[in-house]
């Protein structure tokens, strides 16, 4: 028997037939009407109800994300479009009003009080916050904003630009930023942003509407602002706005001054007068970028290789998913810019995303999304939808500390001991200098949501200024501000998923945690690590981290501790 057939026997359904596909409503709505008027006289009975419930979730779960996932495969396949868009305009919206009966039906029930706590909390605090949020005017909102949000990628998917005769995506483009050549790598630079600046105004109108009817679903729900609102959405109850504040000034204190000297360091490495955007992804010895790998199937191959020997578990998901073809990697015309790991909560075998040239940065998003996937397994035997559906801050921190752990046997990717040294120094420089990014996009956001009548110049000034705040000195950009000015243009974040960004920042600190901990006693970061993920969401944020040994922190002292371990680091690789 094979490992595919071994697990896909694992996924049984109880209460809608294996033979059942999404299609149309007529043939979905009799299981939600079976939930919704079942009679309910038992503690027991209210679990299987729960149990049926959750098992209907993990089916049109999974019917939507394959949709998803056609669509972007391929941005021109009419008919995967046609059929993503009946899902989104015909069936999510039926599925929300009956969803918030079904939740209201739960909260309601006499027998809720008997459910185990310790089994059932986070998922009822949840269910609890859905019908506190849930107004029916919002549903054709949140269908319009959906279906809007979706001209971002394809803005995006057809932009190209012509070098060397070619061709090719602006994401494939940004590879060429890391040739040696710095008059090439200049060009390519003006090429991209040029590129970027014509479609400025279509980009700044389509957030606008966004913005504005994002605004509408806040007012609607009795919200003064929409970054409230979604915070709420997002169920950030473990944590408030003040938190992300402190992440936004540790990381403002303690980070920006360690990226700066790594761009002094860049800058003397290269010689140079002065350091401009296009000098900060060539390899500061002038050397040619590294390629990793030569192939997707040499990507896949050594990928494998690698996470097995992190942890056997590890390699087995992504060699089951290649076995699968669950694996969509190269980047092509047509397909959608990005990457992503679609959980597939059905069949437990999810589905990875990604448009890979032959960078190191693609090995390392190929690393991120398999953390997710090996997350998506370890907690895919769970009934309840909610304690798979692990929210972004314990997400994220699995998949970026797949990153730093397995950079610990890279070697299966660079045999030249010097290149394998290239390559971990530019992924802890990667590591530190996400950072303030990510912290400028976030506060960026809560500047945009709370100054909802702002407008386009406003808002362009202000990114300006928040920017700037986190930038390093070191980089002169002078004569470059008209592609400033847009550059958030480029974090799909921003339009189609609004606030998920600052996860990223949280998880790379505890990231950096966990590698720390690996480094110290390898078996035990290890194991706490596993433990942790397979919590999945049964347990708050604060007590996962603290599962995975580490802590859910931003304050100046320990964003400090950690960069100051990353600087050592970095010192012992260049040194």
């Amino acid at each position: 028997m094979t490992k595919t057939a071994t697990v896909l026997q694992e996924h049984e359904r109880a209460f809608v037939p294996k033979e059942f596909k999404v299609t149309t409503w007529s043939r979905l709505q009799p299981y939600y009407r079976d939930l919704l008027k079942r009679q309910i006289h038992t503690k027991q009975e209210l679990e299987q109800w729960l149990k049926d419930k959750s098992e209907l979730d993990a089916v049109v779960s999974e019917a939507f994300s394959w949709r998803y996932i056609k669509i972007t495969i391929d941005s021109t396949d009419d008919k995967a479009e046609s059929l993503y868009q009946y899902a989104v305009q015909e069936l999510a919206p039926k599925i929300t009003a009956l969803e918030n009966e079904l939740n209201e039906k739960l909260v309601n029930c006499p027998y809720i009080t008997q459910l185990d706590e310790g089994q059932y909390l986070i998922h009822l605090r949840s269910i609890r916050n859905a019908v506190n949020l849930f107004r029916e005017e919002n549903i054709p909102l949140a269908t319009e904003i959906q279906l809007k949000s979706k001209e971002y990628v394809k803005i995006f998917s057809e932009m190209t630009i012509g070098v060397d005769g070619k061709q090719m995506t602006l994401q494939k483009a940004s590879s060429l930023l890391e040739e040696p050549s710095r008059v090439y790598r200049e060009e390519v630079y003006h090429k991209i942003h040029a590129r970027l600046l014509e479609e400025t105004a279509p980009l700044d109108n389509l957030f606008d509407t966004l913005k504005d009817m994002r605004h509408q679903m806040a007012k609607n729900a009795g919200f003064e602002n929409f970054r409230d609102f979604k915070f709420r959405a997002l169920g950030r109850f473990d944590y408030e706005v003040r938190d992300c504040e402190d992440f936004h000034h540790s990381i403002q204190t303690e980070i920006v001054p360690l990226v700066d000297e790594l761009n002094q360091y860049r800058q003397e490495t290269l010689q140079l007068e002065r350091l401009r955007p296009w000098d900060l992804f060539v390899d500061p010895t002038g050397d040619q970028p590294l390629r990793p790998f030569q192939t997707i199937d040499d990507l896949v191959e050594k990928s494998t290789a690698c996470l097995y020997k992190v942890h056997p578990e590890f390699g087995q998901t992504l060699e089951i998913m290649s076995e699968l073809g669950h694996l969509d990697l190269d980047s092509r015309p047509g397909k959608r810019p990005g990457g992503y790991n679609m959980p597939l909560h059905l069949t437990g075998i999810p589905f990875i995303f990604m448009n890979a040239t032959t960078s190191l940065s693609d090995m390392r998003t190929l690393m991120h999304e398999a953390g997710h996937a090996v997350h998506s397994r370890l907690t895919n035997h769970y009934k309840l939808k909610t304690a798979k559906r692990v929210p972004s801050e314990v997400a994220e921190l699995a998949a970026m500390s797949m990153e730093l752990l397995t950079m610990e046997h890279w070697d299966v990717f660079f045999e030249d001991p010097e290149e394998l040294r290239r390559a971990k120094i530019n992924q802890l420089e990667y590591v530190l200098k996400v950072l303030p990014w990510i912290a400028t996009i976030d506060k960026f956001q809560h500047w945009v949501y709370t100054h909802p009548e702002h407008q386009q110049e406003d808002r362009q000034e202000a990114w300006m200024q928040i920017m700037k705040s986190f930038n390093s000195p070191t980089i002169d950009h002078s004569g470059l501000e008209h592609y400033l000015e847009h550059l958030w243009h480029k974090q799909l974040h921003i339009f189609e998923v609004p606030f998920y960004y600052i996860e990223y920042g949280m998880a790379q600190l505890g990231a950096i945690a966990i590698w720390k901990r690996y480094r110290e006693e390898p078996e035990a970061a290890i194991k706490d690590y596993l433990n942790a993920l397979k919590l999945g969401y049964t347990r708050n944020v604060r007590e996962i981290y603290q599962a995975a040994g580490i802590e859910f922190n931003f304050s100046r002292s320990y964003v400090s501790e950690l960069g100051a371990f990353i600087k050592s680091e970095l010192q012992a690789l260049i040194d």
